[in-house]
């Protein structure tokens, strides 16, 4: 298990795919709006639900998230599209609808940060997300992320398109921050 200073990320649970696809998938807007591709609707026991873990997929890891206060789940996390050969990554995360506006995100940042440059080695980690998502906007900041740039009317969701936002952080950036 992995820490933070609000959350821990550990593995993946049985018990928790149904909290979170009623949650995070079957709020057709919020997973509008999290995903790549058009929502559809799809079972909580399928094996094609987003929350069960293909163990077979090295370049995603995925993780429960957990408060450490209440040891209750509050989201996920993902390092996907891990590339061993850049050494490169992406960031994501869903939080749980009572769990949003408490912080999580940024130690959830924080920790997937930790994770990827000092247990996988990797030299950079990289965010994607929509131009209003206050939250992501406000976590990849607080990390050390820098805005790389935008891609306007980059992303279809609830029919209309929106830019998304792209951001980058290196490892000697993150390891400077982290000794101050």
């Amino acid at each position: 298990m992995l820490r933070g200073n609000k959350v821990a990320l550990r593995a993946r649970h049985a018990d928790d795919i149904p909290i979170l696809h009623a949650d995070l998938h079957d709020d057709v807007v919020n997973a509008s709006r999290a995903a790549v591709g058009p929502w559809r609707p799809i079972p909580v026991g399928s094996e094609h639900s987003q929350f069960v873990v293909d163990e077979k997929k090295e370049q995603n890891v995925h993780f429960s998230v957990v408060s450490l206060d209440s040891d209750e789940l509050v989201g996920t996390a993902t390092l996907w599209g891990i590339d061993t050969h850049s050494r490169s990554a992406h960031v994501g995360l869903g939080l749980l609808s009572t769990a949003r506006g408490k912080g999580y995100g940024t130690d959830v940042v924080a920790v997937l940060c930790h994770y990827g440059f000092a247990q996988r080695g990797l030299n950079r980690l990289q965010i994607e997300t929509l131009a209003d998502n206050a939250a992501m906007l406000r976590a990849a900041e607080r990390n050390g992320f820098t805005r790389e740039g935008v891609t306007r009317s980059s992303a279809w969701v609830m029919g209309e398109f929106v830019d998304e936002v792209l951001f980058g952080l290196l490892v000697d950036e993150w390891k400077a921050a982290s000794d101050n």
